[in-house]
């Protein structure tokens, strides 16, 4: 009786062991886990307060990759009301994303003339941080934008 008792004290015990002690979690920190792809798709600015000297309202719609960089349209919105539209890369190394920007303005009562910005981006798990600095029009501009993907 007590090797009985025994036997079923061992296999209870081997059988909840199975049950505890293992567990197997992925955490992913940002889209950088993505690859590439993880730029890809139209990304808009989260903020609604810019700074007088800064520009806001950027859309990048990121439509050609390669395996580690993307490119496609990109506008904002300068000051005095400076529309800008071009094109942007970026080129991804980790959550980095090497980035420039370049083509034409437009304004109230100006002649059209051209941009250039830059900057390194830090991708977020939904989001990239733009921290920016450049020309628009030959007025310097600089600037830190939130881009959410939309």
């Amino acid at each position: 009786m007590k090797n009985t008792i025994l036997a079923i004290a061992l296999a209870a015990a081997v059988s909840a062991a199975g049950c505890v002690g293992f567990e197997h979690t992925t955490t992913t920190t940002g889209p950088s886990a993505g690859g590439v792809n993880a730029l890809m798709g139209t990304w808009a600015s989260a903020s609604v307060v810019p700074s007088p000297s800064s520009c806001t309202d950027f859309k990048w719609n990121a439509t050609d990759q390669s395996s580690t960089s993307a490119s496609g349209s990109f506008s904002a919105t300068c000051p005095n009301d400076m529309k800008v539209t071009g094109t942007a890369s970026g080129a991804l190394s980790g959550s980095s994303v090497t980035w420039s920007a370049t083509g034409n303005t437009t304004a109230p009562g100006q002649g059209p003339c051209t941009f250039a910005l830059g900057g390194t981006a830090e991708l977020g798990v939904d989001s990239i941080r733009v921290p920016y600095s450049g020309k628009v029009c030959e007025i310097p501009v600089s600037g830190v934008e939130v881009l959410k993907r939309k």
